[in-house]
């Protein structure tokens, strides 16, 4: 898949994962469409690097609707799809009181990162299929999950399900998109210096980088941009998931 002059849409491309991948993506060429409930910081993102900006809830189907009928507006070459939005609230099964996890917290990050990326691969699809390909194909989806899918830690049971999820319906989609010229991949991302983690105090996130074998620190939000580009420009790649991690195996807390 060639990215010049593609049409892209990033899920919670306004910081973070999505915001490297989105500023990638134009830099190379593609006419980016962010998709981020931060309208301020997703809004200047999108000036910052030629691309447009949807305020996007990934749960909702018209909303979802409404923000490819701009991103086909904005390019009439839709191509890629990256989808990164998603919440992570650390909560046990059973709390210090004895009380177990309320079913909404748990559904509500499901319903995010699951439901959402979901939501927006299949009618992304749905618009692009039977476009006139490029090359081989006409699309490219990347999802996002987690190391917490292989190695969930405790306080993780929704995180780790939702990112589970995400990675069992990646081959199965796969093998369905392949008619349509569409491949669909996953990244499992390891510890990296999103916006969350960038908060902590300087101690805490060299203590999380030790923890990394090699390269021995916080992951970069470019070098998993970076892997979206390998993704997009190499046909093989369809259907897996690639652990994006340095090595790193999440110990039980």
């Amino acid at each position: 898949m060639d990215i010049s002059g593609a049409g892209a849409v990033v899920t919670g491309g306004a910081s973070g994962l999505g915001g490297a991948t989105a500023a990638h993506l134009a830099a190379l060429g593609a006419k980016v469409t962010i998709f981020d409930l931060n309208e301020d910081l997703g809004q200047s993102h999108a000036e910052a690097i030629g691309g447009t900006f949807v305020k996007v809830n990934v749960t909702d189907e018209a909303e979802v609707e409404a923000g490819l009928d701009a991103a086909q507006a904005f390019s009439d070459k839709l191509r890629i799809c990256v989808n990164c939005a998603g919440i992570g609230p650390p909560a046990k099964v059973i709390d210090r009181e004895g009380k177990p996890l309320p079913l909404k917290d748990f559904a509500t990050i499901v319903n995010v990162n699951l439901l959402g990326s979901f939501n927006v691969l299949s009618k992304f699809a749905a618009r692009i299929q039977g476009s006139e390909r490029d090359g081989e194909e006409c699309g490219v989806i990347v999802n996002t999950a987690s190391v917490a899918a292989f190695d969930g830690q405790i306080g993780q049971p929704a995180y780790a399900a939702s990112k589970g999820g995400i990675v069992g319906m990646t081959l199965p989609i796969a093998r369905e998109f392949a008619r349509h010229g569409i491949r669909v991949m996953t990244i499992a991302p390891g510890l990296f210096l999103t916006p969350l983690l960038a908060s902590l105090p300087e101690e805490a996130q060299a203590s999380l980088g030790a923890q990394v074998p090699f390269p021995n620190r916080l992951g970069d939000p470019a070098e998993y941009a970076k892997m979206v580009e390998a993704i997009v420009t190499n046909p093989m790649l369809n259907g897996e998931t690639v652990r994006l991690d340095g090595a790193i195996r999440m110990a039980p807390k």
